[in-house]
């Protein structure tokens, strides 16, 4: 309750641990003000130091404005006593310790929440692992289709080859044994001794060669 409260303080209350699924979550900064401050900042910032201000939105009684770290995608919204912050496209390296800054910037005195104990952001990859064995069991029976065509193709190719290989075979036999008639064959041409051509041979008929026999 605010009448428990000491004049001028701020107290901001967040949930412990914030599990992240779908690389986007949302930070509530609940807070609790009694003073008289009108412009205020509230900031988003990780690590146990609070080293890195992630975003911070700033409000008065007519406007607000909002920024962002850029190597985040954060943005900060007002409503009433809270403070929203909405971050996306989130990566696992960003699983870490988040603190919520609320800051009474005017009128003085300037006041500033005690460090909270902070929301735990755990971003979980598991959905893109889930995501990439889907796609791997839903393109294997595609690829089924495929390899029994491939089957399909060499069995024929196969069955080719071996027809054309015995109708080698087959022309290559045939061929040898034509070569060996025609080698078997006898020039029955008359033809007289060598060194005896004027006994009585016709001039025509060549000089028969008797060695060609000896074989």
């Amino acid at each position: 309750p605010l009448s428990s409260l000491p004049e001028n303080k701020i107290l901001v209350a967040q949930r412990p641990l914030l599990i992240v699924a779908n690389k986007t979550a949302t930070l509530v900064c609940n807070y609790t003000y009694n003073g008289t401050g009108k412009e205020f900042r509230a900031s988003l910032h990780k690590g146990t130091d609070s080293a890195v201000e992630v975003c911070f939105i700033s409000w008065n009684m007519t406007k607000n404005s909002s920024s962002s770290n850029k190597e985040f995608n954060c943005q900060g919204i007002h409503d009433k006593d809270k403070v929203i912050f909405n971050l996306w496209n989130m990566s696992a390296s960003q699983t870490d310790i988040y603190f919520c800054k609320i800051e009474a910037m005017y009128p003085p005195p300037y006041v500033c929440n005690e460090k909270s104990n902070g929301t735990v952001i755990h971003v979980k990859v598991f959905s893109v692992l889930f995501l990439k064995e889907t796609s791997i069991q839903t393109q294997e029976p595609q690829s089924a289709i495929p390899l029994w065509i491939m089957v399909a193709v060499i069995g024929v190719l196969a069955f080719y080859s071996m027809v054309i290989t015995v109708a080698f075979i087959n022309y290559w036999q045939k061929s040898k044994k034509n070569m060996y008639h025609q080698s078997d064959y006898m020039n029955m041409t008359p033809r007289h001794p060598p060194y005896q051509k004027n006994k009585g041979y016709p001039s025509y008929a060549p000089t028969r060669d008797y060695t060609a026999y000896r074989s």
